[in-house]
């Protein structure tokens, strides 16, 4: 990678540092696979703990959200840790990055979120037209995350160019562009963007310009696209663990008649043969059960801790013991819902742990819960994430009692958040 690449890179890490404040915190990052050094509570190599060449900063939202809980004993212990140092922790999980601020699956956010703590962080994978693996949340949302409607040779190949609004109909502007429309080269002509379109839109600059309220664009001037092989070299840089997500086609497979869900399957895994990762730092995972087993059936080594990502909604037939035991008795390990999936309210209207995460924990199922941080203003109850508890929900800080449950009372062994640094807090306060 030339000079020139790197610069903007370098810049935003600079802005970064200044951006996260006081909180100068001790930890460490370490460099890469050391078989020798000391492994966690789950057994995989806990660099964090061994390597203080590096800080984590985790800039003032954590204690926004502590001060914002209602009194209480949680509310008091979070207060205690407020000064106490900081290290990476595997509790803390960065959700395509740190894509809170910075936008997903690039460089700047992934840098970012190994900055807040994160001990693992995730790349997305989908392939592209000449079946390279390549970072993105979705096969098909580069019309969103990216700039490539405002590139007109790029923009004509999409599977839907940009087409403008129709105030006259009422009509919204609409676009498709995949990452099976483009070859590698071409998708490294893209700059990545916070995620978002504007339907009004009649120009495609105005298109793009759809970023949410309570995210910002202040850290969206570089967005560095990365492929599969690139965040593997950069996360064993950084020293955190990989969770790659093999996600779902929208093409029909095989793709172009010959590449089939089996071979995209083997070439994610193969990606970190080639590298020399240790299968104990690599999580893969898929909405896709048979994904999951081709991994236990075929890649045991790296099968071992496939994710099954579970968001099924929690009718009899997947929620009851036998069902997770069936998967259980398939070689899955660990599942992986949201985080209404695994909560509900008792009749006190408290939150505590639903039938599916009693039954997954009696099944000995480990649990990874998503996705922290992702709903924006929680005082309208936090939505989607939070649909079986929203009653519950009415302020900011609620969000340390959902990740206080999910840790103590329903055992996950980490959560995904869009900013890490909220989940790095918790773990360390409570010595996770």
């Amino acid at each position: 990678m030339t000079n020139a690449r790197y610069c903007p890179w370098l810049l935003s890490l600079a802005v970064l540092f200044t951006v996260m404040g006081s909180a100068d915190l001790q930890a460490g990052w370490g460099h890469g696979k050391d078989d020798d050094r000391d492994r966690d509570r789950h057994g995989h190599h806990d660099r964090s703990w061994n390597d203080n060449t590096h800080t984590v900063q985790l800039g003032p939202r954590p204690y926004y959200l502590v001060n914002d809980m209602d009194e209480g004993p949680l509310k008091r212990k979070l207060q205690s840790c407020m000064n106490q140092p900081m290290k990476r922790s595997d509790f803390s999980i960065g959700h395509r990055g740190a894509p809170l601020q910075f936008p997903e699956h690039t460089r700047e956010s992934y840098v970012a979120a190994a900055r807040m703590g994160a001990g693992v962080i995730e790349c997305d994978v989908a392939f592209t037209k000449d079946r390279e693996l390549v970072c993105r949340h979705a096969q098909n949302d580069l019309h969103t995350t990216t700039d490539i409607v405002t590139i007109p040779e790029l923009n004509a190949k999409c599977t839907q160019p940009f087409v403008a609004a129709d105030p006259a109909s009422g009509t919204p502007a609409r676009a498709e562009c995949r990452t099976s429309d483009l070859t590698l080269a071409e998708f490294r002509q893209l700059t990545g963007k916070m995620d978002g379109f504007n339907p009004d839109a009649t120009t495609p600059e105005e298109y793009v310009q759809g970023t949410a309220n309570w995210r910002t664009d202040l850290y969206a001037t570089e967005g560095t696209l990365m492929t599969h092989k690139e965040s593997i070299k950069l996360f064993r840089e950084l020293g955190v663990q990989f969770t790659p997500e093999l996600k779902t086609p929208v093409v029909d497979m095989p793709f172009e008649g010959d590449y089939t869900q089996a071979d995209y399957a083997r070439q994610l895994i193969e990606d970190y043969r080639e590298a020399g990762i240790d299968p104990s730092d690599v999580w893969p995972q898929s909405f896709q059960l048979d994904d999951v087993l081709y991994w236990i059936n075929h890649t045991p080594a790296y099968g071992q801790q496939a994710v099954f990502l579970d968001q099924r909604a929690n009718e009899p037939d997947v929620t009851s013991l036998a069902y997770l035991q069936s998967l259980k008795s398939q070689g899955v390990n660990v599942v992986a819902p949201p985080l209404w999936k695994m909560l509900t309210l008792d009749p006190r209207g408290e939150i505590v742990p639903s039938e599916y995460a009693r039954n997954a924990r009696s099944a000995g199922l480990e649990m990874i819960a998503w996705s922290l941080e992702r709903s924006g203003p929680l005082a309208s109850g936090g939505g989607w994430y939070y649909q079986s508890v929203n009653d519950a929900i009415d302020n900011d800080g609620d969000m340390f009692t959902v990740v206080d449950v999910l840790a103590r009372d329903v055992g996950v062994m980490a959560i995904f958040s869009d900013w890490p640094a909220t989940t790095t807090f918790y773990a360390n306060c409570m010595k996770l």
